[in-house]
């Protein structure tokens, strides 16, 4: 009875909390104001927190159209938040541009040395924080992949008519893909900018929000004053192209030599070796290979994660692939729920979708290292399943600019990569500079490494224009993983065989306890 009661009593626990996180969830939607019109704001004083500190704020809902410019489109409702400067007679105000696509806009702390001289501005993006949200249950399930290959032609045929029935799906409940495209939330950018009561902004940008920020500066240069942009991402590069993936590996290469010597085993090699015999499973793990590449890309973008993932393979070549096992398994909790998929394939669509293109052929070259997954996976499955709702060819090209402009980059940015910045983008800023930190990867590594270089470096730039980076020291990359997938996975195992023992010796304590109840009762 006790037992049966306390599994009673945790399953209660656990509805109760789901039904509360629900309600939560529901509750936090943005929800359109009753009575409200195209282009109102609605703002309420509010505070918050950052560091133990409180800071006055402004919280509210944006309304706009569906389709900017469009009186017969449907409503929306974005969140804003608008975090107030310590100063009396602040700057002109940061607007934050997350990363993504399919990411929220609303999470962002900016650093109190922000505020001591500007409001810091904070937009939902629309089809991910306001109140039409592009979920895609299809997606999260299909992007596990089917056969045991995620990006085998089966399961990137399956991930798309999972992108063609949410598009489908969406659409017959009345929501007008052709407004969520990257045109389409600078206009909501621009119109918070003027309800807000600013005269010029400042923007600051992460990967994806730096194409937003470009596409910014096209459509509405008189608006800006200066804009950060931290992994720039410039117009096609939502494509990752194999052989800039590849030549990544092999710099990183290089620094693996310089920091174990060429007696050290060849990292390249190793890579190709096991990507091009990958075993299907480790003790009963089963290990597919599509979702082993695709989390492997993912890890390189970080200075500390790109690490693990070399001592995986190199374990791995050695016969131990306890390591690909753990990767392949974190696939299916992460990936499913990384994104608000609806949003990510209609912006990227939109902004990068070449007609006629051959992606899958294109991203799986046969003599690769790690090719492109994240591409193959994407862009094998988007082409026409997704409609091709695209911006203006004007808009998915560098064009010149006035706006002042500051360019960030890690040199071993997987995502986005630092040549496309100087090479690409650079000559078109009429005032731009770009820096390249050595060493740095995504945006991650910009906001937790060197942390006064990076103040210096903006505050300069939103004080000056000029951007200032002589406080950045060269910070060499350290292979040594902070944590090792291999051991990981088999103190994973030893605790999953130590819980199984302990649910065996309970069974088998009941059955016997059980047992001398009803010999009892027999006896007496």
């Amino acid at each position: 009875m006790k037992l049966r009661s306390l599994i009673i009593i945790v399953l209660l626990i656990l509805i109760i909390l789901a039904g509360w996180l629900m309600f939560k969830s529901l509750n936090n939607r943005v929800r359109i104001p009753d009575g409200a019109h195209a282009d109102e704001i609605f703002l309420t004083p509010c505070s918050e927190r950052i560091n133990g500190k409180k800071y006055d704020a402004d919280c509210g809902t944006l309304v706009f159209s569906e389709l900017h410019g469009n009186a017969d489109a449907n409503l929306i409702a974005l969140p804003v938040k608008r975090i107030r400067s310590t100063s009396s007679s602040p700057a002109e105000p940061i607007f934050y541009l997350e990363g993504g696509p399919g990411s929220s806009n609303m999470h962002f702390t900016p650093p109190t040395w922000l505020l001591e001289n500007h409001d810091v501005v904070m937009i939902g993006y629309r089809g991910v924080d306001g109140s039409s949200k592009l979920d895609c249950a299809e997606i999260s399930r299909a992007i596990k992949g089917i056969n045991g290959d995620s990006l085998s032609k089966e399961s990137l045929d399956n991930l798309g008519a999972a992108v063609k029935a949410c598009a489908a799906r969406l659409e017959d409940s009345g929501v007008n893909l052709q407004g969520y495209t990257i045109t389409e939330v600078v206009e909501d950018m621009e119109s918070a900018r003027r309800l807000l009561g600013y005269e010029k902004i400042n923007l600051l940008s992460q990967s994806y929000g730096t194409r937003v920020a470009q596409i910014y500066a096209y459509m509405y240069p008189q608006s800006l004053l200066r804009s950060a942009m931290v992994g720039v991402n410039p117009p096609g590069h939502f494509v990752w192209s194999p052989e800039v993936v590849d030549s990544q590996v092999m710099y990183y290469a290089d620094l693996w030599r310089q920091q174990f010597g060429s007696s050290a085993p060849d990292l390249v090699a190793a890579m190709q070796s096991v990507n091009t015999s990958m075993p299907d499973h480790w003790l009963f793990l089963p290990i597919d290979p599509g979702k082993v590449k695709s989390v492997a890309f993912a890890l390189l973008y970080h200075r500390t994660t790109a690490p693990m993932v070399f001592d995986a393979y190199l374990s791995a070549a050695k016969g131990d692939a306890s390591g690909l096992a753990l990767m392949s398994a974190a696939y299916d909790l992460i990936m499913p729920k990384m994104s608000v998929w609806g949003e990510f394939f209609a912006i990227g669509s939109s902004a990068d979708y070449e007609a006629g293109r051959d992606y899958r052929t294109e991203m799986d070259p046969s003599n690769a290292v790690l090719g492109s997954p994240m591409s193959l996976l994407i862009w094998g499955s988007a082409p026409g399943n997704w409609p091709p709702y695209v911006i203006a060819d004007e808009y998915r090209q560098v064009s010149p600019t006035d706006v002042e402009t500051l360019l960030i980059n890690g040199s071993v940015d997987f995502s986005t990569p630092a040549q496309f910045a100087e090479e690409e983008l650079l000559p078109s800023l009429n005032n731009g500079q770009c820096i390249t930190i050595a060493e740095q990867g995504h945006v991650s590594d910009f906001w937790a490494f060197q942390p006064e270089a990076r103040q210096l470096l903006l505050t300069s730039f939103y004080d000056t224009g000029k951007a200032d980076d002589s406080l950045y020291q060269y910070l060499p990359m350290d292979f040594t993983p902070k944590m090792r997938f291999p051991v990981i996975a088999k103190i994973l195992i030893a605790l999953s065989v130590i819980v199984l023992i302990g649910l065996i010796f309970l069974m088998w304590r009941l059955f016997r306890r059980k047992n001398r109840q009803v010999k009892s009762q027999i006896e007496s």
